[in-house]
Parts: structure tokens; C-alpha cells; sequence
């Protein structure tokens, strides 16, 4: 299955609100991105939202890596599209 830039960008909203919800439902305030898993495991009592927390936690990096991979892509293909124009 292949996603397009929107599409992932879509996806990661969802995920991005999905994600803020549970953070003011348990208000989840990790004082550094390293902190946060030990802090949601402290303060997340139900195992349901900790589960979700945590698979909200990987699927926004892998859509996050995806979609970062998918700007690079787009933006060497622009690249070589401006480039060829100016060989022409």
C-alpha cells in the first residue's frame, strides 16, 4: 500500500488528536520526549488508553518517518524537474 504526502499528513492528524486526547484525559506533561513513555505508564491507569497511547506512540513515528521520506522524494524529484528545464 503506498500513501500519498496528503494522505499521510491526514493520517498523522488523526493520530496527532487521537494522541492530545489522552494527554489532557491523563494530563500527561513529560518534561522531555524521553520522559514520556515513563510518564504515561505512571499516570495512565486505564491498561485500554496505555495500550492506545502506545501504539498511537509508533504509528505516528512510522507515519512521521514515511511522510518525512515521501518530502525528500518530492523534493529531489523538483529538483531534477528544474534541472532538466534549465538543460533545455
Amino acid at each position: 500500500m503506498t500513501l500519498s504526502y496528503s494522505d499521510t499528513r491526514k493520517k498523522l492528524d488523526q493520530i496527532t488528536a487521537e494522541m492530545l486526547g489522552l494527554i489532557r484525559k491523563y494530563g500527561l506533561d513529560a518534561a522531555s520526549p524521553f520522559d514520556v513513555i515513563e510518564v504515561a505508564r505512571a499516570k495512565i491507569t486505564d491498561q485500554n488508553d496505555y495500550i492506545r497511547f502506545l501504539e498511537l506512540s509508533l504509528e505516528g513515528r512510522i507515519y512521521g518517518e514515511y511522510g518525512d521520506a515521501l518530502q525528500k522524494q518530492i523534493d529531489e524529484e523538483a529538483r531534477q524537474t528544474e534541472a532538466a528545464k534549465k538543460l533545455n
